[in-house]
């Protein structure tokens, strides 16, 4: 078991995420580090794959040396869309070895929402793979690039395209042996702008600038609530999107220097597969379905101990079901990529509520990773380590970033209430103005504009979901056209799923789409 915060952040001191993987391999680079999907061909292309730290190290540098070489520079962005898959992970720190800033892209994004973030972040170049389910995400990566004046290349796993660069030989050993020496960052490598992930505000997507260390406190606020067995092996079945998926995953994953065993979102039966085959100790999944998936017995006959149930849609969290497994349930409750917070659930199998001021995780000695207060305006408000403090770019006006107030705070615009017999604040609603399914956050008078362009008579709205937080739902008189005519402009599949007609193959394909929107 790691012991307490303070090794916890000696481990983590200074070091930039790819300096922990360089350092888990110094030390473990024979043990298994990352396990794909066994299904993995059901999604995307090529057979699944498992890495040592050794081979995922040499495999990093591979994809930084192939970026470095195309004339990518420090601080080129590189956006990334990709499956939870490990070429994901390994991607996505190869982008930071090379010195260059990540953008991971959810992977419901289409070509509208790709095109209009690359060209906000003035991307260099954008990584894809060719399909992640049925969608060609060559044809959405080719596009998108085309519209967005500064991408300069496409790098491609999982085949060859004319016009992209291929990148599956970079995960092949013989491909990675060359030495490559990433940037030097010097003394500050760790603030340093690692990755730019995407909030929604009153008019639409937020680039969030984050740096190492950020990222790295919002992994250690997981491991030192939930307890971590150092080396333990870790299903998740959240890609690395969003910083909640980069905290509970990626950084999780890191600093415990266990075995990160992949799920891409999400088969029951597999799910359950990989449980069991690979003794998976600990488990991240979507906070709506953990109770669900105790009660069905996928935890059964396995070596489980802790479950860290991810809740991006936090005002869910109070009417959830009451945790009755003897195994350690943390509630991970994430608000938009302002931060988090973590809190184990006690004997009642209750929620906790979210204590106003330092969280400390019952330790004096462990340090403040995040600290809660209520505004004046009844919203809950973020600060500490963890909070970005780096618009993005960084002459960004307030109104295109995640602004603090003279103390530090952040408000999540989520609207909450103290609640004596929870213990503390609970979140009331989504904030407003916004539309929540799963993990995607959508501006209402946009969603609501896009339609109204096509068909000034549709509309559509967001309703109570108890799975997804909310669903979005639409009435048009021409609903098939419509439909075409959303996908067309190249707009989110869960957009187009609220004008389907409620038959059984398309509640089959809204089911898909929202089941990858809750787990992403």
């Amino acid at each position: 078991m790691i012991q307490g915060a303070q090794q916890s952040l000696r481990l983590a001191a200074g070091l930039t995420l790819d300096r922990l993987l360089r350092h888990a391999a110094s030390q473990r680079g024979d043990q298994v580090a990352l396990i794909d999907p066994p299904n993995r061909e059901d999604f995307t292309a090529g057979p699944p794959r498992t890495f040592t730290y050794a081979q995922a190290d040499r495999a990093v540098s591979a994809i930084a040396a192939r970026l470095c070489n195309l004339g990518l520079v420090p601080d080129h962005v590189v956006a990334l869309q990709l499956p939870n898959s490990v070429e994901g992970v390994l991607a996505f720190l190869g982008i930071l070895r090379a010195g260059l800033i990540v953008s991971p892209l959810p992977l419901l994004w289409r070509r509208a929402e790709c095109a209009a973030a690359l060209a906000m972040i003035d991307a260099r170049a954008l990584v894809t793979t060719s399909r992640i389910g049925t969608a060609d995400h060559c044809e959405i990566a080719m596009y998108a690039a085309a519209d967005a004046f500064m991408v300069r290349h496409v790098g491609l796993f999982g085949g060859c395209h004319d016009g992209m660069v291929a990148l599956d030989d970079a995960l092949d050993e013989s491909g990675a042996a060359g030495a490559f020496e990433p940037p030097e960052r010097g003394a500050d490598a760790a603030a340093h702008v690692a990755a730019v992930t995407w909030d929604v505000g009153a008019n639409g997507p937020v680039p969030v600038g984050r740096s190492h260390a950020e990222l790295i406190m919002a992994g250690l606020e997981i491991m030192l609530e939930a307890r971590f067995p150092a080396g333990c092996a870790i299903l998740s079945s959240l890609c690395l999107g969003s910083m909640a998926g980069i905290a509970s995953t990626l950084a999780s994953w890191l600093l415990s220097r266990g075995k990160l065993v992949l799920h891409h979102p999400f088969e029951p039966s597999v799910l359950r597969r990989q449980i069991v085959e690979q003794e998976c100790a600990a488990v991240i999944v979507p906070g709506s379905l953990a109770v669900r998936m105790a009660q069905a017995g996928m935890f059964r006959d396995s070596v489980i101990a802790k479950v860290m149930a991810v809740w991006r849609t936090p005002e869910r969290l109070a009417a959830g079901a009451a945790w009755s497994s003897p195994l350690v349930l943390t509630d991970v409750i994430v608000f938009g990529e302002t931060g988090l917070i973590a809190a184990t659930r006690g004997t009642d199998g209750a929620p906790a509520g979210i204590k106003p001021g330092p969280s400390r995780h019952n330790n004096a000695q462990a340090p403040v990773l995040i600290e809660a207060a209520r505004t004046s305006a009844g919203t809950l408000a973020l600060r500490g380590p963890m909070a970005p403090l780096h618009p993005f770019p960084p002459d960004a006006s307030t109104t295109r970033c995640l602004a603090g107030d003279p103390d530090g705070f952040i408000d999540t615009r989520y609207p909450c209430r103290f609640v004596p017999g929870a213990g503390g604040l609970v979140v009331t609603g989504p904030p407003a103005g916004l539309a929540s399914v799963g993990g995607y956050r959508f501006a209402v008078a946009a969603l609501e504009d896009t339609v109204a362009r096509i068909d000034p008579a549709a509309k559509i709205a967001a309703f109570p979901d108890g799975l997804t937080g909310q669903r979005l739902a639409g009435i048009a008189a021409c609903r098939e056209e419509l439909q075409d005519a959303i996908e067309a402009l190249g707009h989110n599949p869960l957009v187009v799923n609220a004008f389907r007609k409620r038959t059984t193959e398309d509640r089959r394909q809204t089911t898909d789409d929202e089941g990858q929107a809750t787990a992403a």
